[in-house]
């Protein structure tokens, strides 16, 4: 589709200051008729998984990655709202624990991907080990390379062996988040989501735009593509992301699993 084509990382001649986090090209310009094409997104893709899971056969993995504020929880809530939670898994991935930094990067994530049949989700994903700690210095830039390739390799490795790859930068302003953040601090109900952390962060907003760029551009593949998703308007971030996910579903042979030739000889008494 043209218009999803147009949110495509192409790593050739990608910017990331091309695309503006304020589009709103996904939005019909009506709020009621947003609402109804976003009821229908979610219908169609809750069709889709339903024989994705049924069939068990092929792998469906979605990588919302973000900065803070930027709607991935949102995006969840609203894409798979019309869902039965069958077959659909979600994994978050906050700071490693112990044990995970006792392996390589990667070990924790492979542990999570999609089995036969399984739409996952992840919310921060892998990439985490090529933006947080390469914009604090932890690592340095010849092993944010060699990572770059890593997790190219771990993703060919999924698509080869079955596994839909859909990886989305939900992109926000720098003012869209300050708003995002003084509604956390204002709104009781909202609190709990608000980190004092959140702010140190914010503080390298440059050093992290610098990050996401560089990222998307080696990340971006045949088989793993990125999509920038602009995301201050949320609606138009969940119409965007469901239309890529369904377009995704909709270019797999899905199929119901046939009834076995036997079971025309059963009867139930």
């Amino acid at each position: 589709m043209e218009l999803l084509e147009q949110y495509r990382v192409n790593p050739k001649k990608f910017l990331l200051k091309q695309f503006k986090p304020d589009d709103r090209s996904a939005r019909t310009g009506d709020k009621e008729s947003d609402a109804s094409l976003l009821a229908e997104l979610t219908h169609q893709i809750n069709l889709r998984q339903d024989i994705l899971h049924a069939e068990g056969k092929h792998k469906v993995l979605l990588i919302l990655q973000g900065m803070d504020t930027s709607g991935k929880d949102g995006t969840v809530k609203h894409v798979f709202s019309a869902c039965d939670p069958l077959g659909i898994r979600l994994a978050s991935f906050k700071a490693p624990s112990a044990d995970e930094l006792a392996h390589d990067y990667l070990w924790r994530v492979h542990h999570q991907v999609p089995t036969k049949g399984e739409l996952t989700i992840f919310n921060r994903s892998h990439y985490e080990d090529v933006l947080i700690v390469k914009v604090h210095d932890w690592i340095d830039d010849a092993e944010c390379q060699r990572r770059y390739q890593q997790i190219n390799d771990f993703e060919r490795t999924l698509s080869e062996t079955g596994t839909t790859i859909i990886k989305c930068f939900l992109h926000i302003s720098k003012d869209e988040q300050k708003e995002r953040l003084q509604e956390r601090l204002d709104d009781p109900t909202k609190h709990w989501k608000f980190n004092p952390k959140d702010l140190e962060e914010r503080a390298l907003w440059d050093r992290y735009m610098e990050a996401y760029e560089l990222a998307l551009k080696e990340t971006s593949t045949k088989y793993a593509p990125w999509y920038v998703i602009p995301a201050d308007s949320k609606t138009n971030r969940n119409l965007l992301v469901s239309q890529i996910l369904l377009e995704a579903l909709n270019q797999l042979p899905l199929a119901y699993p046939a009834k076995p030739k036997a079971w025309d000889k059963l009867t139930i008494e």
